[in-house]
């Protein structure tokens, strides 16, 4: 069921509101980053997220993977979603919400939500990595 979360960093400079629906499930990646961030994920496309506040807090780190913009906030370091331009992979942009910064979300809801694991560690994005107990 599709509800409307809000959202912040850990100091609240970045403030957020998405259309999300749990249900439909969320993500882990194993790539270097999101496993040292524990990144746990609900996709939203475009017309479902917005950015309230903080866009002058937010510093964008690319990394290694040219697609995927990882805002955090420059104050508390918290990555609260990231965007990422993937017209060649998906055929759209999407953002990806950290669903440990939003309020109010249901840990039952959170718990039987699906997870679909992606082994971008090898960039392999479709495959499911052999290892995801740490994720």
């Amino acid at each position: 069921m599709l509800k409307t979360y809000t959202g912040s960093c850990h100091c609240g400079a970045v403030y957020i509101e998405a259309d999300v629906d749990l249900s439909a499930g969320t993500g882990k990646c194993n790539c270097t980053l999101c496993t040292k961030m524990r990144l746990w994920s609900v996709e939203v496309a475009p017309s479902a997220f917005r950015l309230i506040a903080g866009e002058e807090a937010l510093a964008d780190y690319r990394g290694r993977n040219p697609v995927a913009h990882h805002f955090f906030c420059s104050h508390c370091g918290v990555r609260p979603f990231e965007r990422i331009d993937a017209p060649n992979m998906t055929g759209h942009t999407y953002y990806n919400i950290n669903v440990a910064c939003l309020d109010g979300v249901d840990i039952d809801e959170l718990m039987a939500a699906p997870v679909t694991y992606f082994d971008g560690l090898h960039d392999d994005w479709g495959s499911t990595p052999s290892e995801v107990r740490h994720l």
